[in-house]
């Protein structure tokens, strides 16, 4: 079923996720484990307030300079909220492996989350919502969300664009 669907703004969640990836690139690249620990704040921060951790990129730089225009759909938040939270747990682990000294176990985990959220923003699929509506499917609680109508679990829906207003 997929009733209670609501808006969600797709461009928000993209910034959201090429920012993750340019930042993790940023900390692997100049060996900044701190950098690290700052994306997965943002991120931990993003789930619990309900919003994309990096949202205010594209609400305060992108989306006001007409660089990045909404991409409202009718989709459900929980999953990518869920998926944002399971990044952020990763990047976690992640900065605490570098922190201990575990170097290959730390970068290693901040690229997979760097290549899960390429594969959402350029290819449409969320493994951390297909995870999601995997759980929900297995009757497991707090996941109770089924994926829009027509849309395989994990895939941008696909032909539901609403009006934006402003």
């Amino acid at each position: 079923m997929s009733e209670n669907l609501q808006r969600v703004d797709h461009a928000a969640l993209r910034v959201n996720q090429i920012t993750i990836i340019i930042l993790n690139i940023l900390a692997f690249v100049f060996n900044l484990p701190w950098l690290a620990g700052v994306v997965a704040l943002a991120m931990i921060l993003g789930t619990v307030f309900k919003t994309p951790g990096f949202g205010f990129v594209y609400r305060s730089v992108l989306k006001p300079a007409g660089l990045v225009k909404p991409d409202v759909l009718m989709d459900n938040p929980e999953p990518h909220r869920f998926a944002q939270g399971l990044g952020g747990v990763f990047m976690l682990a992640g900065g605490l492996a570098l922190w201990m000294g575990y170097a290959a176990l730390g970068w290693g985990l901040v690229w997979l989350v760097a290549a899960l959220a390429a594969l959402n923003a350029f290819g449409g699929f969320c493994v951390g919502c297909a995870v999601y509506y995997w759980l929900s499917r297995l009757n497991v609680p707090g996941f109770r969300k089924s994926p829009p109508e027509g849309t395989f679990p994990g895939m941008r829906p696909k032909g539901r664009e609403v009006r934006y207003e402003h």
